[in-house]
């Protein structure tokens, strides 16, 4: 429940008048308002039923405070309990309690959803920008790597894992294991021929999914049926076996991407639009690793010109040289700035990719050209 604190100011509240006025955090109040942050995260708030929540302003702001002063969810609640312009920044008097450093996990994973974290920096900017605090006409879109905190496993091992889920599963909530479900699981370790245990392996959870829809009710086993149907779900892939798919079960988004031809990395690509007279950025995308450069180019564009940037000139690398872009871009009459790239109008996009880190062409299949 989403509750609305009047911001009554106590007796000890006469301790914010040590706080310098050109301090960083009164420079940041006076000019960008975050009320608003309220009004866009209230539907995820259920009105009259549950515990009275923490106001979401107060928690974007602790948020605030993390990035400008590199400080961990632990850390940020300690610091804040001895610092007054923390404390002042929040909203809050000296003497108020701060929330749990484990609310600010569930705050980002539960309330600041993408769109959220989109809209918050695309009002943030169009009030600095409407200020005059910040100015240009230009727009520079790039992308960047981001490496995942995790393995990537063959498929030989996550088709293992997949089917001692299954197995598991079944066993907690059945009490036992089906005699048939039991047996020797395949070693692929020993398997020289790498296709020939992807095989094997492949086989063998194929085996272990039939077994339990015939001789268990999944009916009634519903982390059963979620395990069979995750593992069904990963064979079906086609990129799976070839190696161009799901490569981890902790993290089933990340991909393998390419810094160039010899260097690859596992992880997510992060787009971004940014002013370039002020690297402000404008807007953001995160994708997976093997995301082409520029194919969410219209809504980072679209978000940017939401913020009130007027915008006359794009620069962009050769990967941004494709026809959607420059037909919107003409259409605007914002002069392109980008490098050509001569490939682009004799491939079909819809099949074919270019990644301009590796200067490499990829089909539908994510195999190299």
């Amino acid at each position: 429940m989403l509750r609305h604190v009047p911001h009554q100011l106590s007796i000890y509240s006469v301790l914010y008048d040590r706080i310098p006025n050109d301090h960083i955090l009164k420079t940041i109040a006076a000019n960008v308002d975050f009320s608003f942050i309220n009004d866009l995260l209230k539907d995820s708030y259920c009105k009259h039923l549950g515990r009275p929540a923490k106001e979401p302003e107060m928690l974007a702001k602790l948020l605030i405070l993390q990035y400008l002063y590199n400080l961990s969810d632990v850390k940020v609640i300690e610091e804040a309990r001895l610092n007054l312009a923390y404390m002042w920044f929040l909203g809050l008097n000296p003497e108020d309690d701060l929330p749990e450093a484990s609310l600010l996990t569930k705050f980002r994973r539960h309330r600041l959803k993408e769109t959220s974290v989109d809209d918050i920096i695309q009002e943030v900017v169009r009030q600095c920008i409407e200020k005059g605090i910040i100015n240009g006409t230009g727009l520079s879109i790039d992308a960047t790597h981001a490496n995942e905190n995790t393995i990537k496993k063959v498929p030989e091992r996550i088709m293992k894992h997949l089917a001692r889920r299954i197995i598991k599963a079944i066993e907690e909530e059945n009490g036992e294991i089906p005699s048939e479900l039991i047996g020797e699981v395949p070693n692929y370790k020993l398997i020289e021929d790498h296709n020939e245990a992807k095989q094997i392996m492949k086989t063998y959870l194929e085996t272990i999914i039939s077994k339990a829809e015939n001789h268990v009710d999944l009916s009634i086993l519903p982390s059963s049926q979620k395990a069979v149907d995750e593992a069904k779900e990963v064979l079906q892939d086609p990129k799976f076996i070839a190696q161009k798919g799901i490569r981890s079960l902790v993290d089933k988004d990340a991909r393998v991407g390419y810094k160039s031809q010899t260097d690859s990395f596992y992880g997510y690509k992060v787009e971004f639009a940014m002013i370039p007279e002020t690297r402000i950025i404008t807007a953001v995308t995160v994708d997976n690793g093997a995301y082409v450069d520029g194919s969410k180019f219209d809504e980072l564009y679209q978000r940017s010109k939401a913020c009130g940037l007027t915008i006359q000139e794009v620069y962009g690398d050769k990967a941004y040289f494709r026809k959607p872009i420059l037909d919107t871009l003409q259409t605007d009459s914002v002069e392109a700035i980008i490098p050509v790239n001569s490939c682009v109008y004799k491939i079909d996009e819809s099949r074919f990719t270019y990644n301009k880190d590796s200067d490499q062409w990829f089909c539908e299949m994510g195999n190299i050209l």
